[in-house]
């Protein structure tokens, strides 16, 4: 968010928080993109703040979190001590989080594989209604073929891109892989090393497809020590998602944070991983 929305966002959060009775001495910005995440001082909340536009989002991200709760899924968890709900303030979704205070390095890769069994174990037993994953590709189409949508994507890395996210796509679902309910993006960003454990976060990306989908956001030695993994499939997701990471990072008004390396850094590992599959 620009320096404006950022101090109307973090004070949304702020007043949310106080009004329902949590003390809040300071706010400190954990994270800064199209919505923020903010820790709450000292009364121990994470507010994760969007702008309305996102408020289905926000809603979903929010119901999927209470039913995962209830079947001992290693997410993070809804503050407790406020009613489990979306709250608008001045635009703004706010919605209210346990905060984790990280410990150690980041998660090993037979832990990680592990929780990853166990998630997957419990996103089988909520029923939910979430898009499959072929949605999230077609909405990336539709961006890198309008060219007032991504107007700086050159003609040959569009080509590029709309050639994978369709064929890639295509291919996965010729391959027929059994599919379940995913988490969506469980990169190592999206994976909290807790005294509780590893705690996955950000469940507003949740969609169905094969799990390779989420092995592919993970490093390599996660998938090798998943049991059952179909290594061929991982390698076809690892490259369609960075497709779609170069897809959201040519948008007109993509707010990642460095976005200018990230849109060349995204294309490299791309073509990388597509020489990997063997479709370069």
């Amino acid at each position: 968010m620009e320096p404006s929305e950022l101090r109307r966002a973090t004070e949304a959060g702020r007043l949310t928080a106080s009004e329902l009775g949590l003390q809040v001495d300071d706010v400190i910005v954990i994270h800064n993109s199209d919505r923020v995440a903010l820790r709450l001082v000292p009364c121990g909340v994470l507010a994760r703040v969007a702008p309305l536009g996102h408020l289905a989002d926000s809603e979903f991200e929010v119901e999927v979190a209470r039913r995962l709760t209830d079947v001992d899924a290693p997410v993070a968890e809804l503050d407790p001590r406020v009613e489990a709900r979306v709250h608008v303030r001045d635009a703004f979704a706010v919605s209210l989080w346990t905060y984790y205070e990280p410990v150690g390095s980041q998660v090993a890769p037979a832990d990680y594989a592990d929780v990853f069994l166990r998630h997957h174990a419990a996103l089988r037993r909520i029923d939910v209604d979430a898009p499959r994953f072929t949605d999230r590709v077609a909405v990336a189409l539709s961006e890198v073929n309008d060219r007032e949508r991504s107007p700086e994507l050159s003609d040959s890395d569009r080509r590029l891109l709309s050639d994978t996210l369709s064929g890639l796509t295509a291919a996965i679902n010729r391959g027929k892989a059994e599919e379940q309910l995913l988490h969506g993006e469980p990169h190592p960003g999206n994976l909290l090393n807790t005294r509780r454990g590893p705690l996955f976060v950000d469940l507003a990306t949740c969609c169905r497809g094969p799990v390779e989908f989420d092995l592919a956001h993970a490093p390599e030695e996660v998938g090798e020590r998943y049991a059952g993994a179909d290594q061929n499939l991982v390698l076809r997701c690892r490259a369609l998602n960075w497709a779609l990471f170069s897809a959201w990072r040519w948008r007109r008004d993509d707010q990642m944070p460095d976005r200018n390396h990230w849109r060349v850094e995204g294309l490299d590992r791309l073509r990388a991983a597509l020489d990997r599959c063997g479709r370069g």
